[in-house]
């Protein structure tokens, strides 16, 4: 809440609003450079966001204009001599990025399950991603961050799902820690940003350097909402868990329902190592309708629940994820759970879920 917030003087707004200059006077010929000089290189908004997760990833924090941007710069800056090792289950996006643009380049680029093994001989990065989106598999992250320096490699961690209240990974060992900021960390779904944390300094001038390069630049009046966001994460996340928590449990027990994912439940399969590495749980969870049209039928008839591919918001989503191509079931549903009232939420929900439940072979069946 007090992150990347000076004392106000005398007379001088609590709330601040964001600097949307450009431009910033240099002075004369003599006069040293200023610390802002112009927009693509940095603004005092980007820096207080940039304060504030800093402080709670526990490194220097670059902020990015998206998530995928923050992700593009890691890829490119630290695959340049040796393998390039991703999640195979992670956010589809980054493969794409490796294959499209890096793999042509002559990356060699590999891929493995997030909970590993990891191919690590002659890597130069090992990224995962954990809780994986959309298959909420989980890395033991200092076992990771201990095979890739066995093999002089970085290990940047893909920490979205979890958010730096969920999770620290720089704490267990990784050189990097990603975050795509549209989601949970900004949480009201009104932009687009992410962000690189690291402990190191030239890791940090070298990602500083290739977003004024590149011109990855956030807006500052993203960063300001994302900035005013933060300071109710701790809120949102307790509710979103909870509702996660009672929707898991609550779909195990429903006939039409299948392959029901979230770390926290104690017979989840990542719920052991999630336990030891995570601080608290996150709100997205997982679970597979036979069908396309079983999707469809649910998403009709509930009154709570979005049909969108972000997540982290105040209201529940659910994404059908084979749309994106995830080599997934063509009924999995990503679900993002929101602040409503958890009894509210589950009523809908379990409401929605249709009784006579079309399989994928297209037999129905009787719930």
């Amino acid at each position: 809440m007090h992150g990347g917030h000076r004392a106000a003087a005398l007379g001088e707004p609590l709330h601040p609003g964001p600097v949307l200059s450009s431009t910033f006077a240099l002075g004369r010929p003599a006069d040293p450079l200023p610390t802002d000089f112009y927009g693509r290189a940095g603004n005092p908004t980007w820096r207080a966001l940039e304060d504030a997760i800093g402080e709670l990833d526990g490194g220097e924090c670059v902020l990015f204009a998206s998530g995928m941007a923050a992700v593009g710069a890691v890829l490119r800056l630290a695959a340049r001599d040796g393998a390039l090792v991703l999640p195979a289950d992670g956010y589809y996006l980054a493969r794409s990025l490796a294959h499209g643009e890096l793999a042509p380049l002559g990356v060699e680029v590999r891929e493995a399950p997030t909970p590993g093994p990891w191919p690590v001989d002659g890597a130069a990065l090992v990224v995962v991603e954990t809780p994986s989106n959309p298959g909420l598999d989980v890395a033991d992250i200092a076992a990771a961050a201990a095979a890739a320096h066995a093999a002089g490699a970085l290990l940047a961690v893909d920490n979205t799902t979890a958010t730096p209240l969920g999770q620290r990974p720089l704490e267990l060992g990784a050189d990097l820690v990603i975050a795509s900021d549209t989601k949970a960390l900004a949480g009201h779904g009104d932009v687009v940003l992410g962000h690189v944390s690291t402990r190191d300094p030239a890791l940090a001038a070298a990602l500083r350097e290739s977003r004024s390069r590149g011109g990855a630049v956030p807006g500052p009046m993203e960063a300001w909402l994302a900035h005013r966001g933060l300071g109710t994460l701790d809120l949102r996340l307790s509710r979103q868990a909870e509702n996660a928590r009672a929707l898991a449990e609550a779909l195990l027990g429903h006939p039409g329902v299948t392959d029901v994912r979230w770390p926290g439940l104690p017979g989840d399969p990542a719920h052991a190592v999630a336990a030891r590495q995570m601080r608290r749980w996150n709100g997205v969870l997982r679970f597979t309708l036979p069908s396309e049209a079983a999707v469809g039928r649910f998403l009709g008839a509930s009154r709570l629940v979005g049909s969108a591919t972000s997540f982290g918001g105040l209201r529940s989503t659910a994404d059908r994820r084979a749309r994106w191509g995830d080599a997934v079931a063509p009924g999995l549903l990503r679900f993002s759970a929101g602040c409503e009232d958890p009894a509210d939420l589950v009523a809908d929900v379990m409401s929605a879920l249709p009784d006579d439940t079309t399989t994928a072979d297209g037999a129905v069946r009787r719930g």
